[in-house]
């Protein structure tokens, strides 16, 4: 029996000593390197990535990423600052962060990864309203000041057989630069003549504001006429209640990955090289959620480290989408995997 004991434990010895030489591989084509790499942003994509980080690992043992899930602006802004590998952010890059990313990659670009799609969930706690609908000019009038109560006649024109409450409503918004409001604004902008400014910073006077995503759902789920706006996981972890959305056709469509996916394989990259998407709403297909986020990696063209590589290049995968689908995201549209991808193979 001893003998036994000894000979098993020399065979494990050598498979581990073998495992240990030979190459590691995530889902073939995608190869594992060793060392470290650490990105930080969009705490809208938090879920997607700390699910990939997880996986990933548990493949490729000798590399160890990190992601800190500070906010879209100050994942850009440590990126500039040269801090980390990539920045993840619901938003494009600036013109003027444009020519500072160049600057930090030592004069080559850095590019977009849309490596993260989802729903903007309108999520709303109103006590006896479900199925709620909502056009843009109404969400856009809402998170203006304009419409204050549940049952103003323009919500209840949106809702012709819905009784509603008298309830106060009660905006929440996001306090710190964030991505989720950059596309939430830029959606009422282009649909809606939003009156107020676009961009990663909330412009309307009023409402309360609060810092991350997980808060604002928190914020929801305990004020009684609350409406607010977040990435579609944080509404379903949190089992909140969401509006169906309007599109330029008067049909209404619910936040689901199926729509928001749609959406985003309507939109076009913006042609230069890189994998930046716009969006025409008023040329979506049909059955598409207008309200939609697509979260990037913006990392250096050159420069990039083998793990980031690898990381990024598994999170394109076939099997990293379906990792992210599994966390509550829409997985990408094929096509635009593929270009994903094959942008990743491009890193240096």
């Amino acid at each position: 029996m001893k003998k036994a004991l000894v000979a098993v434990a020399a065979l494990a010895a050598l498979l581990l000593v073998s495992a240990c030489e030979a190459p590691e591989q995530v889902d073939d084509p995608v190869s594992c390197a060793s060392g470290e790499a650490s990105g930080q942003g969009s705490s809208a994509q938090a879920n997607a990535v700390n699910e990939w980080i997880k996986r990933y690992q548990i493949a490729c043992a000798r590399a160890a990423v990190a992601y800190a899930s500070s906010g879209s602006g100050a994942g850009v802004t440590a990126f500039l600052a040269g801090t980390g590998d990539f920045a993840g952010t619901d938003a494009v890059l600036s013109d003027a962060d444009q020519a500072s990313a160049a600057t930090r990659c030592g004069g080559a670009p850095a590019v977009h990864l849309p490596l993260v799609i989802g729903p903007i969930a309108l999520a709303y706690n109103v006590a006896g309203v479900g199925d709620l609908r909502l056009t843009p000019a109404t969400i856009a009038k809402i998170f203006a000041g304009e419409v204050t109560t549940w049952n103003d006649k323009a919500v209840a024109g949106d809702n012709p057989r819905m009784v509603l409450p008298a309830t106060p409503i009660r905006t929440v918004h996001r306090e710190d630069t964030s991505g989720t409001t950059a596309n939430f604004t830029r959606f009422l902008a282009g649909t809606a003549g939003w009156p107020f400014a676009t961009g990663s910073a909330w412009p309307a006077p009023g409402g309360l504001g609060v810092r991350g995503s997980d808060r604002l759902a928190a914020a929801i789920a305990r004020t009684d006429g609350a409406i607010g706006y977040v990435e579609a996981s944080y509404a379903r972890v949190n089992e909140l209640t969401t509006a169906r959305v309007g599109d330029s056709r008067g049909d209404f469509a619910p936040p689901t990955d199926e729509a928001a996916a749609t959406a985003v394989a309507s939109a076009k990259p913006a042609g230069d090289g890189d994998l930046r998407l716009e969006f025409d709403y008023d040329d979506l297909y049909g059955g598409a959620y207008p309200l939609v986020q697509v979260t990037y990696e913006v990392i250096c063209k050159r420069g990039a480290s083998a793990v980031a590589r690898g990381f990024l290049s598994y999170a394109a995968s076939p099997a990293g989408q379906a990792a992210a689908s599994g966390a509550g995201y829409a997985p990408l549209p094929d096509t635009l995997r593929e270009q994903v991808s094959a942008a990743v193979a491009g890193l240096r």
